[in-house]
């Protein structure tokens, strides 16, 4: 192993945070929660009552129509146990690329779970439930820092990963790990899976407040890169900004597993982790939705109806395209496909699973195309009928949002 890829392995860490909230000053902006005719739902007694975002999602409503049924996301993080309740199941086959002891099962850290759970949980037994609970989970286990301490791991676990992803029949990967070193291996195999066809999502990084550096996979111009934002549609302090920035999903005051014991649950989580999740989730719902639909077409539609208040075509450096909002898509039936073959992230040729002919290519602007902003986030609504529906913003942002604390979640640096 060279000393770069040493220093690249070292810094490597999952990207959700096990604090709190610490303290904000914020901008004026809520996620609006509200349909036409339906009924507020039953408060439950377990940790599905904490998921407030299901709410705002309008997620009853859109498993009405979608569950993200027929759709495979593939877990790159920490190992995903296929035992809990909620994942019962729910995880297949998937590969160990660590090299160490254990297979895709043994969840080291409880991380990679939650992760699977926020995706793809039934909430049997009162578990996460998934924003697509239809979805069906390929894990892949890779090593953290702390991990990588213990035990001799695979130098190239995420390459491995991936492109056993890319190889599979899964259409989504969802990823949030992250490195701020680019590798080379790493980098040919994101392209390698943008060219079978697969829909990648990685987060952008918890550490705004600790330098913002920019944060691999989700740097790669074929990965979509999230930002994390709060109750209110606010960037979080934490989430790290700039071109990496795509799009944006909840990530704010989540639950996720205390740890590797699983055996309770612990609130609070904030972390560009749960946001990638979330999207990951959002994509599953569309593309079950329109099965036909290839990956670029799925993501035109998820940039077309997202939540912003800024000029369709340039992007927010916190919140790229704006706040994901799968259900103005699903229930609806807003937003532009666009040409089957052309990334809406690069605007270049994509070869991959083809799909029945599509409108034009939606305006979307390339990743080194994004543009600076003032404001970080607000909205108008979006709806025939006046009424709000999904993630909206009702306000304009008028400050940065300001807060103390460090949010990365790094196993050696774990807060609780």
């Amino acid at each position: 192993m060279t000393a770069g890829m040493s220093q690249t392995r070292k810094r490597r860490t999952p990207l959700g945070s096990r604090g709190r909230l610490l303290g904000t000053m914020a901008v004026a902006a809520a996620w609006s929660v509200g349909f036409a005719g339906a009924a507020p739902s039953a408060i439950a007694a377990d940790v599905q009552s904490k998921q407030w975002y299901l709410s705002a999602m309008q997620a009853d409503e859109m498993w009405k129509t979608a569950t993200g049924e027929g759709v495979k996301v593939a877990v790159i993080d920490t190992g995903v146990n296929s035992s809990t309740p909620s994942l019962e199941g729910q995880v297949l086959k998937g590969l160990d690329a660590t090299g160490a002891e254990g297979d895709e099962t043994d969840d080291y850290d409880g991380h990679g779970t939650t992760m699977a759970e926020l995706i793809a949980g039934t909430g049997r037994g009162g578990g996460l439930k998934g924003l697509a609970p239809s979805a069906k989970i390929v894990p892949m286990r890779v090593a953290d820092a702390e991990f990588q301490k213990k035990h001799s791991a695979n130098a190239y676990d995420t390459a491995d990963s991936i492109r056993a992803a890319a190889d599979s029949d899964v259409k989504i990967i969802s990823m949030s790990f992250g490195s701020d070193f680019r590798m080379t291996r790493e980098a040919d195999a994101v392209k390698y899976a943008q060219s079978k066809g697969k829909l990648f999502f990685s987060a952008v990084g918890n550490e705004a407040q600790e330098g913002n550096p920019e944060s691999y996979p989700a740097a790669y111009p074929e990965v979509v890169g999230v930002s994390s934002a709060d109750r209110g549609g606010r960037v979080a302090e934490y989430s790290q900004n700039g071109s990496t920035v795509d799009i944006a999903a909840p990530g704010n005051d989540i639950p996720y597993w205390c740890d590797e014991t699983f055996q309770n649950y612990c609130d609070g989580g904030n972390g560009t982790s749960a946001a990638t999740a979330i999207a990951s989730a959002s994509a599953a719902l569309v593309w079950s939705a329109h099965p036909d639909w290839t990956a670029n077409q799925v993501l035109n539609v998820l940039f077309d109806t997202a939540s912003r208040d800024w000029e369709k075509g340039t992007l927010s450096k916190y919140l790229g395209h704006g706040l994901i909002r799968p259900s103005m898509n699903i229930l609806k039936g807003k937003g532009t496909p666009g040409a089957a073959d052309i990334s809406p992230l690069t605007k270049e040729k994509t070869s991959g699973s083809a799909a029945s002919p599509a409108a034009p290519a939606s305006s979307q602007p390339a990743k080194n195309e994004k543009a600076e902003d003032a404001a970080l986030a607000g909205s108008s609504p979006e709806t025939d009928d006046g009424s709000q529906l999904g993630l909206i913003l009702t306000g304009v942002a008028v400050v940065l949002v300001l807060g103390v604390g460090a949010f990365a979640f790094a196993r050696k640096r774990r807060t609780t």
